[in-house]
């Protein structure tokens, strides 16, 4: 139902920007197209983030072979995903792709964000594996582990825990260049604040609530990969 009842502006708010503030938000349910844009917005990051560290992690493994075609993939693969503009990766999976298929805006921006976030994971955990001294490796083959069990249960765990803060950033630049959706017409959080200005004719409430929505919830991320990067020092020095 959100605010919609108030068809006329409460009183003192006739004029000025808290008519702005009026039109823009309340008027209308604003800040609700707002919100709802916001879970659009969350919910494509988390989806890419899953396919981004999977097929990143995949791709790790490929980089780090002996198998000169599984490198030379994994090569190609990154230099086409980050040569290229996200946005124009993003029409070719929509306009393309899954053109013919039914399947829907969000399901194609997931898909279109993952598989970009993948070439960026890939570096961050391959960064994390050749963080690794070596001598980790040689103590897991002395104690009679194989070459995969020794990555799986010496190497990858310790792999993992370097790229965390790196997984945690990555994510957060999800969060933000997914702001591009809106030209698939996905009502993202941009998107939203873009749809508010054109009915309203002005543009500063609605792009300014939008940023500050951005704001609230990168913040609160990067506060809480602060303080995991703190924990992960601690436990280092133990």
């Amino acid at each position: 139902m959100g605010l919609s009842f108030l068809s006329t502006p409460p009183p003192g708010w006739e004029e000025g920007f808290l008519f702005d503030v009026y039109r823009g938000l309340i008027r209308g349910n604003g800040w609700v197209s707002l919100l709802e844009g916001l879970g659009i917005t969350m919910q494509i990051a988390l989806g890419a983030v899953v396919i981004g560290v999977a097929l990143g992690f995949a791709l790790s493994l490929m980089r780090i072979s002996k198998s000169k075609i599984l490198k030379g993939v994994a090569a190609v693969y990154l230099s086409v995903i980050r040569g290229t503009p996200v946005v124009l990766q993003l029409f070719i999976w929509w306009f393309v792709v899954f053109a013919a298929t039914g399947t829907t805006r969000l399901w194609v921006a997931i898909i279109a964000f993952g598989i970009n976030s993948a070439a960026y994971v890939c570096e961050i955990f391959r960064g994390g594996i050749m963080s690794v001294d070596k001598g980790q490796t040689e103590a897991g083959r002395s104690l009679g582990l194989s070459g995969i069990k020794t990555m799986m249960f010496v190497v990858l765990p310790q792999a993992l825990k370097n790229a965390l803060p790196s997984l945690g950033n990555e994510f957060i630049m999800l969060i933000k260049e997914t702001s591009v959706v809106g030209f698939i017409a996905l009502v993202d959080l941009m998107r939203a604040a873009n749809l508010i200005m054109s009915g309203t004719f002005e543009p500063v409430v609605p792009l300014f609530s939008a940023g500050i929505l951005y704001w609230i919830v990168i913040t609160i991320l990067t506060q809480l990969l602060t303080l995991l990067e703190r924990r992960l020092r601690r436990s280092d020095n133990r």
